[in-house]
């Protein structure tokens, strides 16, 4: 066997496969779920330019974690609490962009820093290290399925009853702020549900590569469509099928679950980037045909 193969065949592992897929039933209804949620936060998230600020919130949750799995404590409940405070001290100091992306680098390595030391006294098995970096979705239990789907669900009503204002702000706030709209109420509660989001798609990817679940598939979405229903659908067609699919490949190999996660959704990215990038050109040439010759 050369040494292709074996990597190949640690990649794509597929012995078994039946049985090990009556395994997962948890995580495949939790994927299900934090695609819902991830794909509807993610909108917002490139609306009102955001990425930088879910990276940071991924940062503290990853310590809320590490720091619950330190004192022997749910780990999601821990990942929640950092997630919050993060999302907390973003939304207060960061009123403007500029200010925001400050408190971002203050509380990314802070969090980091934080997290690498409960990481360095847990004791336990390596594996729930390398867990909370890369994802383990695979891993689900009830206690923790319950907290997933608990959260997931209070995430989805906060969305649900701020869309349409917070769409409105995201959209014009100046405008919006003019005609009543509470834009900085807005804007923290957003950052508040988008902290609960991040913190539960750090189950699945991991505290590195939470971008790819809460960035990507809304912004593979934005390249095909601007329409304010289809964006959201879309979003969220593309996140769940990143997380299934990442599930499903990773299941029975030894390879952990973010690699097959982000490679599908950056898949699904360059995809929809391809097919916007091709009606633009044909509407801009079409422009130059049509454009009246000018006058001399």
């Amino acid at each position: 066997m050369t040494l292709a193969d074996g990597i190949w065949q640690q990649i794509f592992v597929f012995d078994d496969y039946g049985e090990l897929l009556a395994l997962v039933r948890n995580s495949l209804v939790a994927g299900a779920a934090l695609g819902l949620i991830g794909g509807l936060a993610g909108v917002f998230v490139i609306l009102r330019d955001l990425p930088f600020a879910v990276h940071g919130i991924s940062e503290l949750s990853f310590a809320g974690a590490s720091a619950a799995m330190l004192m022997g404590v749910n780990v999601v409940a821990g990942s929640i609490i950092g997630s919050l405070v993060a999302a907390a001290v973003i939304g207060v100091m960061g009123a403007r962009a500029r200010d925001r992306n400050s408190a971002i680098g203050i509380i990314m390595p802070f969090g980091l820093g934080l997290g690498v030391l409960f990481l360095a006294l847990y004791k336990g098995r390596a594996a729930n290290k390398f867990g909370l970096l890369t994802g383990q979705i695979v891993a689900v239990d009830t206690p923790q399925m319950t907290w997933l789907l608990a959260t997931s669900a209070v995430v989805l009503i906060a969305l649900a009853v701020m869309w349409r204002p917070l769409s409105f702000a995201s959209a014009d706030p100046d405008v919006a702020e003019a005609r009543g709209v509470p834009v900085r109420g807005l804007s923290l509660a957003f950052m508040l549900v988008l902290g609960l989001a991040v913190a539960l798609s750090v189950q699945v990817v991991g505290a590195l590569l939470v971008l790819t679940l809460v960035v990507t598939p809304a912004a593979a979405a934005a390249r095909v469509t601007a329409s304010p229903v289809l964006l959201p659908v879309l979003s969220v067609v593309f996140a769940v099928v990143s997380i299934e699919g990442g599930i499903l490949l990773a299941l029975g190999s030894s390879i952990p679950i973010s690699p097959y996660v982000t490679t599908i959704s950056f898949a699904l990215y360059a995809v929809c980037r391809l097919v916007g990038v091709r009606p633009r050109r044909r509407r801009g040439a079409r422009r130059r045909v049509t454009a009246p010759e000018p006058a001399f």
